[in-house]
């Protein structure tokens, strides 16, 4: 903030001493307009889906059960999600898969005293399948969505066929918003997919948002009503190894 000040106030000065003095005003310029970039990404003012990544329609949204960027076709060289690690587990305390095998990667989360083991969604091309297509979801598992930063996320239910309960975490795992989310009818005959332009899409357009309320960098997704048997608050903090899991999220 306070170079942005110093920008502004070299700005203000007479632009005496002819080419030279206009062309510091002009990198002056440019320097104002870097630090208010810079101050913009700083509020995580970006929006991202949910139960499946919303293709940065409105304001974000999930989908089947995992969250996108609200960066248009932001998904720039997705890998796969699952990398052979040591079978022993990594530094965040997941389960890796077996040495030359690609499958999912799992974490026991502690939530409410009671231990969840919650799939792992570290990437763009993970976290927008979700939990999509899933048609049962055990009453002790999950998905863990982990994002490179944090921010504003909104979650649908996109080609999700059973209930699912979701739970937004800020940047050091408190809880920052939670809600029941409600199997949505499938897509119509006369809803066919636009993925040229996602948000001329019908479907897309008719999903529920589940937002974060506040700039959220974890989604836990739960079975369905399981919330009710959690008494979660807002503010309530979920032990994470946070640090090395942000490391880990492309």
């Amino acid at each position: 903030m306070a170079d942005l000040r110093d920008n502004v106030d070299q700005w203000r000065k007479p632009a005496s001493g002819g080419g030279a003095a206009w062309a510091r005003r002009v990198a002056v310029v440019a320097a104002i307009v870097c630090a208010a970039g810079a101050l913009m990404a700083a509020s995580g003012a970006l929006v991202i889906p949910g139960c499946d990544q919303d293709k940065g329609l409105a304001s974000g949204g999930g989908g089947g059960l995992s969250a996108v960027s609200q960066e248009k076709n932001g998904n720039k060289g997705v890998k796969d999600g699952a990398s052979a690690v040591k079978k022993d587990g990594g530094k965040d305390g997941s389960k890796q898969p077996d040495a030359g095998g690609v499958g999912p990667e799992y974490l026991t989360v502690p939530i409410s005293g009671k231990d969840f083991k919650l799939e792992l969604a570290l990437n763009d091309q993970v976290r927008f399948k979700g939990l999509s297509d899933r048609k049962e979801i055990p009453a002790d598992e999950g998905m863990l969505f982990v994002f490179p930063f944090p921010r504003k996320l909104d979650f649908v239910m996109r080609d999700c066929p059973i209930p699912i309960d979701i739970i937004f975490l800020d940047g050091s795992g408190r809880v920052t918003a939670f809600h029941k989310m409600v199997a949505e009818e499938a897509r119509r005959d006369d809803e066919p997919k636009n993925d040229k332009d996602p948000s001329l899409d019908k479907y897309e357009s008719r999903l529920k948002r589940y937002g974060s309320r506040y700039s959220a960098q974890f989604v836990i997704e739960l079975k369905g009503d399981t919330l009710d048997s959690l008494k979660l608050h807002e503010g309530d903090q979920i032990k994470l190894d946070a640090i090395a899991l942000k490391k880990r999220a492309k």
